[in-house]
């Protein structure tokens, strides 16, 4: 296994915690879209500042490191037996080294208790449902779009409902 380390976000971190997830949410757009991408939260923004800042408000913010390195991080939320995890996000730079995949294994081992995990992602990010389908064992078991909302969220906007799966990974 490679070298990574999930280490607790320090607030003096924060603000460029956010700046790398969306570095690395624009990235996934621009490679699947180009300059076309008409799929932001906010203005030139996949996903949103004030989305990151609730996401590490309500859960447990970690950054990523790689050989003592920064290279991204992931916000996981715990209740008894059930994860959600909120984001999870590799720098580019650093995409293909098995990073991510490194990283979701040191989440299961800190949070042994947890029997079903849940993600999203939108139906572009390709490399995303690679990675959690193909690599850790997550099985999509929902589709969310103008057809059907999402029921825990109905306060979403049309468009960020388009597209969006839910993804579960149940632990025996």
């Amino acid at each position: 296994m490679i070298n990574v380390k999930l280490v607790p976000l320090k607030e003096h971190d924060k603000n460029q915690f956010i700046l790398d997830n969306q570095e690395a949410f624009r990235y996934g757009a621009m490679e699947e879209f180009g300059l076309r991408d008409d799929h932001f939260e906010e203005d030139g923004e996949i996903i949103s500042r004030a989305t990151i800042e609730e996401s590490i408000q309500g859960g447990q913010a970690f950054r990523i490191t790689f050989d003592g390195k920064v290279v991204g991080g992931l916000v996981p939320r715990i209740e008894d037996e059930k994860g959600d995890l909120d984001i999870l996000f590799v720098s580019p730079k650093t995409h293909s080294k098995g990073i991510g995949y490194a990283a979701w294994c040191e989440v299961e081992k800190m949070f042994p208790k947890v029997k079903v995990w849940e993600t999203c992602t939108p139906y572009f990010e390709k490399r995303n449902i690679h990675f959690y389908v193909n690599r850790c064992g997550f099985h999509r078991v929902e589709f969310f779009n103008e057809h059907h909302r999402n029921p825990h969220d109905p306060e979403m906007s049309d468009e960020s409902h388009d597209g969006m799966s839910r993804f579960q990974k149940r632990i025996e």
